[in-house]
């Protein structure tokens, strides 16, 4: 066995996948700030940020979907070992990781139903950095205006649109994440 398959794991699962979690919700929670995330380390090419996602949210029942160069047998085999998180394909995928062109067309994303919204994709987008400029966001979790570097502005507008219905986003760039949920208006 591989023992880079093994490295990269929580130390402590319990507190680790705890600090982890709190970060993603209160990113989630305020959409355009910048947490710092850590406990996990995949390889390469996937961020630590991405990592400690995967190890916080994905089990043997989330189904997971790989793309880009992320969808290499080192990442598929770290995952495996680690979360048990079936790899399947665009439509079938709860999470999705990839840089943001690997993920297009973005429809390929579940979007949820009018009965359960809630069975939507999250996509966790690999970035070059992230910063609190660029696009301006308002809505739950916002006071006034929030910034952030979004890649393409008009897809999160057509996200947004579909509300109930649409797909969160998580965006990591080396142990730093952000998110946007669906609720977000992107101004």
């Amino acid at each position: 066995m591989d023992a880079q398959l093994l490295e990269g794991g929580f130390t402590n699962a319990p507190v680790d996948a705890a600090h982890a979690f709190r970060a993603a919700m209160n990113a989630m929670a305020r959409p355009g700030r910048i947490e710092a995330i850590k406990g996990g380390q995949g390889p390469t090419p996937m961020s630590a940020a991405a990592a400690t996602l995967i190890l916080t949210l994905c089990d043997p029942e989330t189904p997971l979907h790989l793309a880009g160069p992320l969808d290499n047998e080192a990442v598929r085999a770290w995952v495996t070992f680690h979360t048990g998180a079936p790899l399947v394909g665009a439509g079938e995928a709860v999470f999705a990781l990839g840089h943001w062109d690997d993920l297009m067309p973005i429809d390929r994303f579940a979007i949820g139903t009018s009965e359960y919204p809630d069975r939507s994709a999250t996509l966790i987008v690999e970035c070059d950095d992230l910063r609190a400029e660029g696009t301006q966001l308002r809505g739950p979790g916002i006071k006034d205006v929030a910034a952030l570097n979004l890649p393409d502005p008009d897809v999160f507008r057509a996200n947004h649109a579909l509300f109930p219905l649409g797909r969160d986003f998580f965006f990591t760039s080396g142990s730093d994440l952000a998110a946007l949920p669906r609720s977000t208006e992107v101004i």
